[in-house]
């Protein structure tokens, strides 16, 4: 499946976020899995992004799996897209939108599609915003950074006090926050993935950590046995049919492409709440979507081989691969 002389496809990991490990992982076992499947691959791991128009010169695919940073807010995608190689994953405005917090729930707003009620706390002026938050918002509180993926720096407030600790710590360490209003009920993701016709959501699945008002945060999601995912999701047939269409509603707002995560908090009334949208899922052994994937039937070999085959599609005709 290669041209003479050169590698078809070069997997991109690593990067210099707070979520490089994670990219390693997935970058690993996506590279694994291409070559099992016979595809001509190679696995670039990146520390930073200098020389980087050199290093991908030889490939004719990237397959981007670097989390946060440059490498998922549409810096990368749109260097890629100057360098005219096709990638798997979405664009550079929906991947700036998606990674921008606030961005994405001004466009969910004007969209009508329901997301947590927020105030943007702005890194240098803490204290006039931190006041709007308390008379805005109701307590409890979820803090996070406006741009920052894999839930890093998400902090649970009960009150005052707790929510000037967790904002003034998000700020000193990412720069501007995000503070939600707390939706109670069930943490629901729902993995899209792009099949010709338009985005397929896979089976819903539903995200318990331990604790009973644990957040799915970033040892949730990455510590073996501190959450049980549920996959599909114990759902009503009118609660999955909501759930599937606002996922679906925020994939098409922010202009995804290929594939994405819609992270959803389900109200007791069964109102769908969109948190985020990512636009590069982990492909890690523990990552949700492959989970999705492979309860629709989609075996982490496919679904990867699906995805290297829609960026392959965007390649002009004269260059086609496999």
């Amino acid at each position: 499946m290669g041209v003479k002389g050169k590698k078809s496809i070069v997997v991109l990991c690593g990067g210099d976020s707070p979520e490089r490990e994670v990219s390693l992982r997935s970058g690993r076992g996506v590279y694994s899995a291409l070559l099992e499947r016979g595809w001509d691959v190679e696995l670039l791991e990146i520390e930073g992004y200098d020389g980087l128009p050199k290093k991908l010169a030889p490939y004719h695919v990237v397959f981007d799996i670097i989390h946060g940073g440059p490498g998922e807010d549409g810096t990368l995608q749109l260097l890629l897209d100057l360098l005219g190689k096709p990638y798997v994953g979405s664009g550079p405005l929906a991947s700036a939108l998606a990674m921008d917090k606030y961005e994405a729930k001004r466009l969910f707003a004007a969209k009508g599609i329901p997301s947590p009620r927020c105030v943007l706390i702005e890194a240098d002026r803490v204290s006039e915003a931190l006041e709007r938050a308390l008379t805005d918002l109701d307590p409890p509180f979820v803090v996070k950074p406006r741009a920052q993926g894999s839930s890093v720096a998400l902090h649970f407030a009960k009150d005052r006090d707790e929510l000037a600790e967790a904002v003034g710590e998000v700020a000193a360490g990412y720069g501007d926050v995000l503070v939600e209003e707390f939706i109670p009920g069930r943490e629901l993701t729902a993995g899209l993935l792009e099949d010709g016709k338009g985005p397929m959501v896979l089976p819903i699945l539903e995200l318990r950590p331990k604790g009973k008002e644990r957040l799915f945060d970033w040892a949730a999601k990455y510590t073996p046995g501190e959450c049980e995912f549920i996959c599909p999701a114990k759902l009503s047939p009118s609660e999955r049919e909501a759930v599937e269409e606002v996922a679906q509603r925020a994939f098409t707002a922010l202009g995804c492409r290929d594939f994405a995560r819609v992270d959803i908090r389900l109200s007791p009334e069964g109102v769908p709440y969109v948190l985020e949208v990512n636009t590069l899922p982990g492909m890690t052994e523990m990552s949700t979507f492959p989970r999705m994937a492979a309860a629709a039937g989609i075996s982490y070999g496919e679904l990867v081989d699906r995805l290297v085959r829609r960026a392959l599609s965007r390649l002009p005709n004269s260059h086609r691969l496999g």
